[in-house]
């Protein structure tokens, strides 16, 4: 089954990895573990963060948005995110399954009493779900840009459609960081460590402080057995983005085994401050 990081669940959703992360420890997502130890997540587990969006885009506090989650998480049977609504009204927090709307925080349903003067009814809530890819248009009518959202809305559901895509964003404009990381992505899953590299470099040629690209750059050079230039990809994503857990967690591994011992501890004890408040 695919999984995806917390950086590409982030970059999915337009949200940032902290945000993800506080998700996690909200209880909301119950993402595995990949071979060293980051955070991995299903498509389910992108559906469930789509519907909870709305709570970190409204710039709520960090920590009502973690309690909300967590009581939101009990009052749902299993998969019953797909069909959830989340709204921020003024400073209430309401959630609307189709049914019946109620309060998360308090457990409080919401009654309408339209017909004595109260708001009008909410429309029901639609299922949250990524759409799927439309037709291809010919090739002429349309830029880079929008060869790359066709693949990011193909990748659930098409991979080989995805690659394609990327192809065609890249075809027209070479340096398009986006579609290079993605489409390394997308061959190094598909085995292909070399091919990802190669992307992931061309990337951060064309935006040098992307740290999702630095961070990739180094998975693979890993799979690769760089394990030195591995780890100063992976130096290189944390001084872009120092919250960020998986990057540190692999340069601790990495330094352990090189036996820069100081090193790995500092990098341990990133990790673990991160993962035990992703506010941070």
């Amino acid at each position: 089954m695919k999984s995806y990081s917390a950086a590409e669940v982030a970059r999915i959703l337009d949200l940032t990895p902290r945000q993800v992360r506080a998700a996690v420890v909200a209880g909301w997502l119950e993402p595995g573990r990949g071979p060293r130890g980051e955070l991995r997540f299903s498509f389910q587990d992108l559906v469930s963060l789509k519907t909870a969006r709305g709570l970190f885009q409204a710039r709520l506090p960090a920590r009502r948005v973690r309690e909300t989650l967590a009581k939101l998480r009990g009052q749902l049977p299993e998969d019953g995110a797909a069909a959830v609504r989340i709204t921020v009204e003024g400073e209430r927090i309401v959630a609307s399954d189709g049914r019946e709307q109620w309060q998360p925080e308090s457990g409080q349903i919401l009654f309408d009493f339209g017909g004595a003067g109260g708001a009008e009814p909410s429309a029901p809530a639609r299922p949250q779900e990524f759409s799927k890819p439309q037709a291809e248009p010919p090739a002429s009518a349309v830029c880079a840009d929008d060869w790359y959202r066709r693949g990011c809305d193909s990748e659930a559901f098409d991979s080989k459609r995805a690659i394609e895509a990327y192809e065609k964003a890249l075809a027209i404009d070479p340096d398009h960081p986006d579609a290079h990381i993605n489409l390394g992505r997308l061959l190094h899953e598909a085995s292909d460590a070399g091919a990802a590299e190669e992307h992931y470099r061309k990337a951060l040629a064309s935006r040098p402080n992307d740290p999702t690209a630095a961070f990739n750059l180094g998975v693979s050079l890993e799979d690769l057995g760089r394990r030195t230039e591995a780890l100063a990809a992976y130096e290189r994503a944390v001084s872009l983005d120092p919250r960020n857990a998986d990057a540190h967690w692999n340069a601790a591994n990495l330094c352990e085994n090189l036996g820069r011992i100081a090193e790995a501890l500092r990098h341990l004890k990133e990790y673990r401050a991160l993962t035990r408040d992703p506010g941070r």
